[in-house]
């Protein structure tokens, strides 16, 4: 049937209709003439509409257990709206649209499902709301999500940091993972939303050499994304290294240890009393330190596995998409700066058990008690309290007064600004 085929014309997925409760106030017309085309749509999203007060918490798991009580093999439910790509066309009604597996719901079938939801609808006294089916396929996002910081007593502490959404993130566009570079910071959509928003500069997501050097804006929710990956190319291959680095460190240290026990051992049996029982403690103490470092070579050998096979494929490492980016423009402003950056809004099922905000993770390579006197150079500055979690949250701006003015003093007395930057991998400060 041509309008089956027809009726989504314009949606990137080009879905099959099954069937819709508007099919009589709205009939479809099939284009006809030797210049006939087909009537495209462009998928809208629903604000301010009552349906979207009741939706979550009582509404939608009831057309949930309808669905389930007709037998309908549904794929996902979304509440839209569609407007006919044509000058002058205003946003249809709302539609609750129910996707089912193909080949799998009859017409009979679909209009009583149909009905029931029109009947559910107005116990909440919802009228002006279509109902319509068609075929899909639901593909979640695929990969996994973001781990959270790891302690500094765990053995991935150091290699872990790439994987979390600590500041520092190496990202790239899916079309060019070649070309890599680092998310700044984390933005907050505001009003009711949810959606958290990384912030990066543009020529990381849109290399000069590749393509357009135009204005991009995603506000067709219908036309495909620009993804963005957590690792390029080049970023998740020296991750991978990194690791097997550590797991190499370490099985140096397990021989070392073992080498250490042996000697340490013979000098246990010997007849000096007092070299005896110094060796003895510091038996003890090797043999911990063995201990500890095959359990950590262990554990390193579990992730390097894991995380091949989990991230490898940069579908899997998909973190969010594009939203806006103007072109990089030089001279903006009163203060002729540069205006080169890019929004990403961020897939939130892949950060919400993880994401702590704008945080530095200050990482393993620098000894808690050196960072912490490095932030202070001088003996009668206020002293630094090293976050026991390692995360150091990034609080107010510095004015651009204060950048030329620094109102910090040196060991020397000299005027100076303090600079802690995250550097690859994102663990290390």
């Amino acid at each position: 049937m041509a309008e089956a085929m027809f009726y989504y014309s314009g949606l990137c997925s080009s879905p099959r209709l099954v069937y819709r409760t508007s099919a009589e106030t709205t009939p479809w017309t099939m284009p006809t003439g030797p210049e006939a085309y087909r009537q495209l749509k462009e998928l809208r999203p629903v604000f301010g509409h009552k349906l979207n007060a009741v939706w979550t918490t009582d509404l939608g798991p009831k057309v949930c257990q309808l669905l389930d009580s007709k037998g309908v093999l549904w794929t996902s439910i979304d509440v839209v709206r569609f407007i006919k790509v044509r000058k002058g066309e205003t946003v249809g009604p709302v539609v609750l649209w129910i996707g089912v597996a193909a080949e799998s719901l009859s017409g009979e079938d679909a209009h009583t499902s149909a009905n029931g939801c029109l009947d559910l609808l107005k116990e909440f006294d919802i009228t002006d709301v279509e109902v319509e089916f068609r075929e899909s396929i639901y593909t979640p996002l695929a990969g996994p999500n973001l781990l959270k910081p790891a302690s500094y007593l765990d053995p991935d502490a150091d290699v872990r940091g790439p994987l979390t959404p600590a500041l520092g993130l190496s990202i790239a566009a899916q079309a060019t993972p070649h070309a890599e570079g680092t998310g700044g910071i984390y933005l907050a959509e505001g009003g009711d939303s949810k959606k958290v928003l990384l912030v990066t500069a543009r020529h990381v997501l849109f290399p000069p050499d590749n393509g357009p050097h135009v204005n991009y804006a995603h506000t067709n929710t219908s036309a495909p994304r620009r993804n963005v990956l957590l690792l390029g190319t080049k970023a998740f291959n020296n991750f991978l290294d990194s690791i097997k680095i550590r797991i190499g460190e370490h099985a140096i240290m397990v021989e070392l240890h073992e080498r250490q026990i042996e000697n340490l051992q013979a000098r246990v049996a010997g007849a000096d009393k007092e070299d005896v029982e110094k060796a003895r403690k510091q038996l003890e103490k090797a043999r911990k330190l063995l201990d500890d470092a095959g359990e950590a070579m262990q554990a390193l050998k579990k992730f390097y596995d894991e995380s091949k096979k989990k991230w490898s494929h940069p579908s899997r490492r998909v973190l969010g998409h594009i939203v806006r980016s103007p072109p990089i423009t030089p001279g903006t402003g009163t203060e002729a700066f540069t205006e080169d950056y890019a929004v990403v809004e961020l897939d939130s099922s892949k950060i919400k058990d993880a994401f702590k905000g704008n945080v530095i993770d200050l990482g393993t390579k620098i000894p808690e008690g050196v960072f912490a006197l490095k932030m202070y150079p001088r003996d009668d500055a206020p002293s630094f309290e090293y976050p026991h979690d390692r995360l150091l949250p990034l609080r107010g701006l510095i004015s651009e007064d204060l950048m030329r003015k620094p109102d910090m003093l040196d060991h020397d007395g000299e005027s100076c600004l303090l600079v802690s930057r995250t550097a690859m991998p994102p663990a290390s400060p």
